[in-house]
């Protein structure tokens, strides 16, 4: 009677079967798949919402400079040589440039032109907004250039003028890839910005 009780006690404590541990080594693997994948779409996310806020925010900036800058501009090109034709006016160019500043009494002039323009650095088709800045101080011409915004993937300029020709306001249109090519949505879709504003000079 005793042999039989210890017989009893010990097949209950027998431990999992090798079937019982595959499935549940299976189940584990699969669940563990399912948080690596949600963890990873969540991150992506994340990078994408931060890249195209961090884009918004700049473009922002950058268009309300522009628009400032051409407020209190003189001068500006490219202008049509018959603003009465209405094929030249509006001009739809990828550059609008002014002058940004001048002092006749010194012989200085400042001329500047923001241009839209091959990203040679990226080179992957995107274009870059450029600030190309020209001081002539008495026939000594210094000029500088900045990028302003990469990862554009159009930027136009259409500038409406008036007899003289006087400029009566420029358009812009721009619209900028968060990281030129790696800004991409859920839906497979190029997740782009587009930017629309329009200034006029305070000069006319």
């Amino acid at each position: 009677m005793t042999r039989n009780r210890r017989q009893i006690r010990c097949a209950s404590r027998r431990g999992f079967s090798l079937i019982e541990m595959l499935v549940a080594l299976a189940i584990t693997a699969s669940l563990l798949s399912a948080s690596l994948v949600a963890l990873d779409t969540s991150f992506k996310g994340y990078k994408m919402t931060t890249d195209t806020a961090s884009t918004h925010v700049v473009t922002r900036i950058v268009v309300h400079r522009i628009a400032a800058m051409i407020r209190t501009g003189t001068e500006f090109g490219p202008y049509p040589l018959d603003v009465l034709d209405p094929a030249q006016n509006p001009m739809i160019t990828n550059f609008v440039e002014f002058i940004s500043a001048e002092d006749p009494a010194i012989g200085y002039r400042q001329v500047t032109r923001i241009e839209a323009m091959p990203d040679l650095v990226a080179n992957d088709g995107t274009l870059v907004l450029m600030l190309i800045v020209e001081d002539d101080n008495q026939g000594n011409i210094t000029t500088e250039t900045h990028p302003l915004i990469r990862g554009l993937v159009d930027a136009t300029f259409t500038l409406k003028y008036d007899i003289g020709p006087k400029l009566e306001r420029v358009t812009i249109d721009m619209t900028v890839r968060p990281q030129a090519g790696a800004g991409i949505g859920f839906d497979g879709e190029a997740n782009t910005i587009r930017m629309v504003t329009s200034a006029s000079p305070r000069s006319y």
